[in-house]
């Protein structure tokens, strides 16, 4: 038999060609990603959730959420479900009503973008802290507002280091602060304490805004009660990913601010019909509507019971690892298993995020324990590197 031919994919899909198999094209990516989907355990991104329905009904045409997402105005958008999923997000974190806004956006990354860039407006003269663990797009974001910052220092575990974050705000505490929490740090899923924060701000008196990037951990943390956004709380504004937890199939996000902290001038466009208020204008309706679909179908308890699932089986991970004659070990609230970086063999095989000396692994919701026990097959015997240990502050 005559093996079929290898396809060298970024031949095939060069437009300058006249023989383009488009069917060819399209076929090899969904195998490739098929055939890699059992190991790929290291970016966090659901996987048990089946978006057919939507995709199936509503992917055929452009659905363009442009203006605010109040605006009713205009045809083929999807903004009431849009204000829906805002609504229901708001509600889960106990955010006022009559004090918040919000809308679906690309990301986290351009939430983090749409609450700094709110806060900076507010207060201009403002430092920005952050931490040394923060998501890469918050130095990227500061970089663009042309704002100072002021980097503080993470623990070997992923958490913000709170005395220097005390000393960065003391030498500065002449301007206001913008600082921004992480709610499940990139590596270790770690978790910065806002009450703590806010006690620091308080006891120098300074003015300004906190901001958590919750991307990873914001819709099981506000599930399990643990991240609210009430008056107490003190927190202004949040960004959460809507392709890692509800495994929505298209890179997306919730971006929530208080309202008394955007500026409430609106610039209203003509010819759309419509108030300029997101950072990109056109927005996706179909993100919208998945978002809405993963919520709709599921509710608050089937998302806990998805979390505690998922919850089980890190912990199963910790477990198999150990016996493999590995370290491992997890925040409680984690999804995210942390481990010594394998050796090449393994990480050719097993998409790992990788720090230096450190991996981690996410079990996500879909994950399984055959999974877990193959990678654990794998990494037994094998040459392992020392992982730095977490300090022991709780």
């Amino acid at each position: 038999m005559t093996p079929t031919p290898i396809l060298d994919l970024a031949v095939a899909a060069d437009l300058s060609r006249e023989d383009i198999d488009v069917t060819a094209v399209l076929d090899h990516l969904v195998q490739d990603a098929a055939a890699t989907a059992p190991t790929s355990i290291g970016y966090p991104g659901a996987v048990d959730l089946d978006h057919t329905a939507v995709m199936t009904r509503l992917g055929s045409r452009l659905w363009n959420n442009i203006g605010d997402p109040a605006d009713r105005g205009g045809v083929a958008h999807t903004r009431v479900l849009e204000q829906a999923v805002i609504a229901w997000v708001a509600e889960l974190l106990a955010m006022p009503a009559d004090d918040r806004w919000g809308y679906v956006t690309t990301g986290g990354t351009e939430g983090n973008l749409s609450a700094l860039l709110a806060a900076y407006r507010r207060w201009p003269t403002a430092r920005i802290f952050y931490s040394e663990a923060a998501h890469y797009s918050i130095p990227k974001i500061v970089g663009m507002l042309g704002a100072y910052q002021a980097v503080v220092r993470a623990h070997p575990d992923g958490e913000m280091d709170y005395d220097h974050l005390a000393e960065l705000i003391r030498r500065r505490r002449r301007w206001p602060a913008i600082v921004v929490a992480t709610a499940g740090t990139t590596m270790t899923e770690a978790v910065d304490d806002t009450s703590r924060i806010r006690a620091i701000l308080a006891e120098h008196g300074m003015v300004g805004h906190l901001h958590v990037d919750a991307a990873l951990s914001g819709i099981p943390l506000a599930l399990d009660g643990k991240l609210r956004l009430d008056d107490a709380g003190g927190i202004g504004s949040i960004a959460i990913s809507g392709h890692k937890f509800l495994g929505v199939p298209t890179p997306c996000g919730v971006v929530l601010i208080r309202d008394s902290v955007r500026n409430p001038a609106k610039q209203p466009i003509a010819y759309t019909n419509s108030d300029d208020t997101t950072v990109t204008g056109s927005r996706c309706g179909l993100a919208a509507a998945l978002l809405w679909h993963a919520i709709a179908t599921h509710g608050r308890e089937g998302h806990r019971w998805r979390v505690t699932e998922a919850r089980r089986v890190a912990a199963y991970a910790v477990e198999k690892i150990r016996a493999a004659g590995w370290r491992a070990w997890r925040y409680p609230h984690a999804f995210t298993v942390v481990l010594p970086t394998p050796p090449e063999p393994v990480r050719a095989k097993w998409l790992l995020a990788t720090d230096g000396p450190v991996s981690h692994l996410i079990c996500m919701p879909g994950i399984t324990k055959g999974q877990i026990d193959a990678l654990a097959a794998d990494l037994t015997g094998a040459v392992r590197a020392p992982i730095p240990r977490p300090r022991s502050r709780r």
